[in-house]
């Protein structure tokens, strides 16, 4: 099953700062089970909803030059309360430092004014080709992809 975290891109600094948001809906497949009498959105993806939006902010400030851009870090994540179906998550990136092959950030997601999640993590970025030039074509295939849904949630 493949998840896409955020639903829009509402403000964006290149190379600074990046807001999205994430709509939270009952016909979300995995609310199902976590929790059946009590459905919120799992930890583990309100943390990928703000590697997501911070994955964005590279992709943008390095002009999509990488077809990877992957978590290579965690820290201080911080579960502050639950996402119900109906809620809509803003999450706020700060860029630390975007350089060539990982970037660093502070992330906080927020359900109207109340925090619940906040995280420092670092982003690694890189092509395929870097390892196996062969696959040159599919960080073409891929680089295009992201940049048609970049224009999507920028829309």
């Amino acid at each position: 099953m493949k998840f896409i975290l955020i639903d829009k891109i509402i403000k964006l600094e290149t190379g600074s700062e990046i807001v999205a948001v994430k709509n939270v809906s009952l016909a979300e497949e995995y609310l199902g089970d976590h929790f059946p009498t009590f459905p919120v959105l799992p930890g583990v993806l309100l943390l990928e909803g703000l590697i997501e939006t911070g994955s964005w902010l590279v992709r943008e400030h390095q002009n999509f030059s990488n077809s990877m851009v992957l978590l290579e870090s965690a820290r201080n994540v911080k579960y502050k309360s639950f996402a119900a179906p109906g809620m809509q998550i803003e999450y706020r990136i700060k860029a630390k430092a975007i350089e060539e092959n990982v970037s660093t950030f502070s992330g906080e997601g927020i359900c109207g004014d109340k925090p619940i999640v906040e995280a420092k993590f670092s982003l690694r970025h890189f092509n395929l080709a870097d390892e196996n030039h062969k696959m040159a074509s599919v960080d073409g295939i891929i680089t295009e992809n992201m940049k048609k849904r970049f224009e999507l949630l920028r829309s």
